[in-house]
């Protein structure tokens, strides 16, 4: 097996491109050297891809690596590992660290805590305040101006809830061409909320998470950032009347963008039902109608891409009462696999579709011009081969490279699998199976 970062020559026989039909694609110098019918390249190592869908590599908008300060949970290397098993050849680490990502400095750190790991390209998300607390602005321009060059900014895991420290810092990133990236939950409606407000909240007697405390500031932040003329994007949309904010303010030609999970693609509050916190989340798991909405947005483009969310917690964080339990699921090695089964066997989305909403869209939002790209001689050579003929197989989150095993998913049958994952030409996975070494990322 290869040494992972060592760009070889590969020639992929017989993928089927997404879009494009069956092709063979040579790979040399970690670019895309060729597409065709019955390439020749001599001393290319080749892959069998016969009935193999071939994708631009995922990206992720959404990702909880946890380093620096929570490594019981995940690191940059396990997160980065799982990541190129689920076919992602980029990921965004998002900022609630410990320290929180709101300097150059921690910033910086991740950054480099990628590109030692290798699996894939890891991109920060910067603070949109200090300390992630809602008082004041985090340094913007200095985490845009360091080695990792951030883009995409987000409190995730809390609202940036004062309507005019939203407006700042929606002000501040039109200078670099930065987006804010919301969580949005009006925090004064949500206080102590548990789950989704409807039947199964008052039959458990959780206290309810109503979906206007979402809509309320989806809302809110779409007329301010036609105000002030700034890219928002809209973090795990998850009720049907976001749906209809989100499209609203789109057919204003607003720069609005949104995303979605995929646990609120497939799963509702239902199961909930025997107190397992394993479908505890923020925002939470919502209704079949919801859901419904949810998979109708993103065939049309209301919803723009499928973000993971990948939430590592350690055992005792979830295995405990669920008023006391952790917020989150792990969702990088599955992911793939869910949206085949929600939009792709449902008839929603074709391949050509799943390859804008989980590597074209993401890539163009969280300003990573390097991915995403069509398959097509001369790009760097990021890119998956999917087999989706691969018969369902439960989950099993022991399996998996995340260090934590908090998946919804467990013993649930998905199908699909990841064969291969090339970063730039360098093989991360083969045969679904990791190519182990670390090294540097260019």
């Amino acid at each position: 097996m290869s040494e992972a970062g060592t760009s070889e020559e590969w020639l992929i026989r017989g993928a089927v491109i997404a879009g494009a039909g069956a092709a063979d694609i040579h790979i040399a110098g970690g670019v895309i050297a060729g597409i065709g019918q019955e390439l020749s390249a001599p001393g290319a190592r080749v892959v069998d891809a016969a009935g193999l869908v071939a994708l631009s590599g995922l990206v992720d908008l959404h990702t909880h690596l946890r380093e620096p300060g929570r490594e019981d949970a995940e690191t940059v290397e396990t997160g980065t590992r799982a990541a190129a098993l689920g076919g992602y050849t980029a990921v965004h680490a998002m900022a609630n660290t410990e320290p929180v990502a709101d300097t150059a400095g921690v910033v910086e750190q991740v950054w480099r805590l990628g590109q030692q790991a290798g699996h894939c390209d890891v991109r920060p998300v910067g603070a949109v305040t200090v300390g992630l607390g809602g008082k004041q602005l985090a340094e913007l321009g200095a985490m845009a101006d360091s080695a990792a060059r951030v883009r995409v900014f987000s409190d995730d895991g809390n609202c940036v809830a004062d309507p005019l420290l939203m407006r700042r810092a929606l002000e501040y990133v039109k200078a670099f061409n930065g987006v804010i990236a919301q969580h949005a939950q009006e925090p004064r409606l949500t206080e102590g909320a548990q789950l989704n407000e409807g039947e199964v909240a008052s039959r458990l007697g959780l206290a309810g998470w109503p979906a206007a405390a979402e809509e309320a500031i989806i809302a809110r932040d779409c007329l301010l950032a036609a105000h002030v003329g700034s890219a928002l994007h809209v973090c795990h949309v998850s009720t049907a009347g976001s749906v209809e904010i989100i499209r609203w303010a789109k057919s204003k030609g607003w720069q609005v963008t949104a995303e979605v999970t995929p646990h609120h693609l497939l799963l509702t509050d239902d199961l909930a039902a025997g107190y397992d916190t394993a479908f505890k989340v923020n925002p939470p798991l919502r209704t079949h109608a919801d859901v419904a909405a949810l998979r109708a947005a993103l065939a049309d483009g209301t919803i723009d891409c499928v973000a993971t969310d990948h939430a590592p917690h350690p055992v005792e964080a979830k295995e405990t009462e669920w008023a006391a339990a952790a917020n989150g699921m792990t969702g990088l090695e599955t992911a793939l696999r869910v949206v085949q089964l929600a939009m792709v066997d449902t008839g929603l989305l074709d391949w050509a579709g799943v390859a804008m909403r989980m590597s074209a869209r993401p890539a163009a939002i969280g300003r990573v011009p390097d991915h995403g790209q069509p398959l097509r001689p001369g790009v760097p050579a990021n890119l998956t081969l999917y087999d989706a003929a691969a018969p369902a197989e439960p989950v099993d989150p022991a399996a998996h490279a995340s260090k934590s095993r908090n998946s919804p998913f467990a013993g649930m049958a998905l199908p699909g699998r990841v064969h291969a994952t090339f970063l730039r030409g360098a093989a991360t996975v083969l045969d679904g199976r990791l190519v182990f070494a670390s090294r540097e990322a260019g």
